[in-house]
């Protein structure tokens, strides 16, 4: 099970930082990204799933706080939040087992204003991305 947690975290940071290098322009609402990377705008096939898989975001003094409101088992589960920068710079990240809750909190760069990218991926549904500015 290591081996496959260690495949999905560098598969989730991969992602995100192949995604957030390609445009300026928030990623996940480009066609050539439908189908990979979903929101609560573009949920895709997933529609019924936004309230349990797009991570929610509040910013406080510095730190992005995640949660994504998932019931956890060892069928169905998030594994991994991720908050990368504009300009593709990995805050952090935090991998979760199905005993763990899906929240996670990351101190921003003193300063830093701007886009900031919060994932969270489900080992059944997809990478899920919201988008937030500092």
């Amino acid at each position: 099970m290591t081996d496959r947690r260690d495949f999905l975290k560098t598969t989730a940071v991969a992602a995100s930082a192949v995604a957030l290098a390609t445009t300026g322009t928030a990623f996940a609402s480009s066609a050539s990204y439908a189908g990979v990377v979903y929101t609560k705008d573009q949920p895709g096939q997933w529609a019924k799933k936004v309230g349990s898989h797009a991570p929610e975001v509040t910013v406080e003094g510095g730190k992005a706080s995640l949660i994504t409101k998932h019931p956890m088992s060892e069928e169905h589960y998030i594994v991994r939040h991720t908050v990368v920068l504009a300009d593709g710079t990995v805050v952090g990240g935090k991998t979760f087992t199905p005993a763990d809750k899906p929240e996670s909190s990351f101190a921003l760069p003193a300063g830093y204003k701007g886009k900031v990218y919060a994932t969270s991926f489900c080992n059944k549904h997809d990478f899920w991305l919201t988008e937030f500015t500092v």
